[in-house]
């Protein structure tokens, strides 16, 4: 996978931010939760938005993909790697 140069992880971003995937950092995921993610609408080219993150470590986060908020720990985020939309 080629990745931009402008790739962030999911993360690293806060509430109200969008972006799209553009990959999973290989080397960062089992293939357990390569597939979980994947299952869970994290493909390449998904919309996101952050929703909400928790209040302690910033963990969980709430994620809008496609249209469905998901709870993800941001151990698992920082495996999602994303383009950030421009803000508007």
């Amino acid at each position: 996978m080629k990745v931009q140069a402008n790739a962030r992880t999911l993360g690293s971003l806060r509430p109200g931010q969008t972006c799209r995937v553009i990959g999973l950092a290989d080397q960062a995921l089992s293939p357990e939760l390569e597939e979980r993610l994947l299952r869970m609408g994290f493909a390449e080219d998904a919309a996101i938005e952050v929703r909400h993150e928790g209040l302690f470590g910033r963990d969980p986060m709430a994620v809008k993909v496609d249209g469905v908020i998901l709870a993800l720990r941001r151990r698992e985020a920082d495996t999602i790697l994303v383009e950030v939309d421009a803000p508007k």
